[in-house]
């Protein structure tokens, strides 16, 4: 058999480990070893487990991923989100689906201190969800709704996924985040305009609330969002006026956010130990697939199969925009079984050449991504962000239902993701502006 020959059994192999549910980190390793002792033999194989890992997660600006999860969890544990979301829904009163809209809102704000789609979602399930039930609104519309919302986390900065897409495409982290918060925001805005179109066509699905809400209930209610907002302009002011780094900002913003909990009385040792906990499983279940994709980049590399990959793709795309909707099509369908850290890093190997061929910039392709495996939290049958709010509403919604109430969505998430690649300066303008 040849090196090619070598190369994409090793991935058929993969896609059926993965198929049967063998964790995509193990398969990754697994398969990326065996092919390189195939290859190349036992001493090759067995260094690349000694040196690729350690090259991998030397790279000091990982570090930033523990800080931005454990101020995630922090934030999550402690409810610093509570009055983003109350702020939101009082000044969203009196606007058809106004609820809904806050939650939006509320999840955007969120975001901004994640990055993570599922906490994101967790957060706001947990907040807004009751409060939609308490005013009638329809079941679909409101789980449909934080469950899409959720997603915004990982476009706006801090966003794991950029950070790691970063890493890997060596792009600039700080221009990716300038890039999400305009992706982001048009999300958001997007969510919302699919809200106000639905109730205005069934006022059913929404209840008109008591509206009668003064400015001054308004002005009082923003009080609530110091918390949240103390710890964005921390993180952003800092970030962006240079005095720190994207790699120190998670640990300033992980910093801030303890003491914000300690002076809203929030903060326990429970509530700080298990926040840690989280934070060290998740960092070492994505450092595990990541250093399963760098094994299985340079067993792709040196059995050619990534290059010939690469050139058959570019060669039956007989122009950019084939090209770019059977990407599309790709990540929608790998969305639909794998979770977006895992697809992505699965797939970069094999995309980024194409990427850099084709002459597109890698920052607005780590922005469109990002987007793209996104949609894949709310896609069938895995859905993972529909089933995190699932798991917050028990027995009181079907799972069938929330994923209706997100396909309504999901067309938005479509239009959003066509008008990124038509329009690239969505995306490219503020870090050339601000980077």
């Amino acid at each position: 058999m040849t090196d090619v020959g070598i190369g994409l059994s090793g991935l058929a192999t993969l896609i059926a480990l993965i198929a049967v549910r063998v964790p995509i980190g193990i398969a990754l390793i697994g398969v990326s070893f065996g092919g390189l002792w195939v290859l190349m033999g036992p001493r090759v194989a067995w260094g690349a487990i000694g040196l690729v890992p350690y090259q991998f997660t030397s790279s000091w600006i990982l570090s930033s991923i523990p800080m931005f999860l454990f101020l995630g969890f922090i934030s999550y544990h402690t409810q610093l989100t509570r009055g983003m979301f109350n702020a939101a829904r009082i000044w969203m009163a009196g606007v058809p689906g106004g609820l809904a809209i806050a939650s939006i809102f509320g999840s955007a704000g969120f975001a901004a201190v994640s990055g993570s789609s599922i906490a994101c979602s967790a957060a706001m399930g947990r907040i807004a969800i009751p409060e939609m039930m308490k005013y009638k609104y329809h079941p679909e519309l409101a789980t449909g709704t934080v469950a899409v919302a959720g997603t915004i986390g990982a476009l706006i900065p801090p966003s794991i996924i950029l950070i790691l897409y970063g890493v890997i495409a060596q792009v600039s982290i700080t221009d990716l985040f300038l890039g999400g918060v305009s992706a982001g925001l048009l999300t958001a805005l997007g969510y919302v305009t699919v809200v106000l179109i639905r109730v205005k066509l069934n006022p059913d699905l929404a209840p008109e609330r008591d509206a009668s809400v003064t400015f001054a209930e308004k002005v009082v209610a923003l009080k609530d969002t110091w918390p949240l907002l103390l710890i964005m302009i921390g993180i952003f002011g800092g970030l962006f006026g240079g005095i720190f780094t994207p790699t120190e900002a998670g640990a300033v913003g992980a910093f801030l956010a303890c003491v914000v909990a300690i002076l809203t009385g929030e903060m326990t040792v429970v509530r700080f130990l298990t926040a840690a906990r989280e934070t060290l499983m998740t960092t070492a279940a994505l450092l595990i697939i990541a250093i399963g994709a760098s094994l299985l980049t340079r067993f792709l590399a040196l059995s050619g199969a990534g290059d010939y990959l690469s050139s058959g793709i570019l060669s039956v795309a007989t122009s950019p925009i084939l090209l770019m909707i059977g990407i599309v099509c790709v990540y929608l369908l790998i969305g639909m079984f794998l979770e977006p850290i895992g697809a992505m890093l699965l797939t970069l190997p094999i995309i980024l050449p194409v990427v850099d061929a084709s002459g597109w910039s890698l920052l607005w392709f780590g922005i469109v991504l990002t987007k793209l495996l996104e949609i894949g939290m709310i896609t069938p049958p895995i859905g993972m962000n529909v089933f995190v709010i699932k798991s917050v509403v028990g027995d009181l919604v079907k799972t069938t239902a929330i994923f209706r109430g997100v396909m309504w969505f999901l067309v938005m998430d479509l239009v959003l993701v066509a008008i990124l690649c038509a329009f690239p300066s969505l995306v490219l303008t503020l870090p050339a502006l601000l980077g």
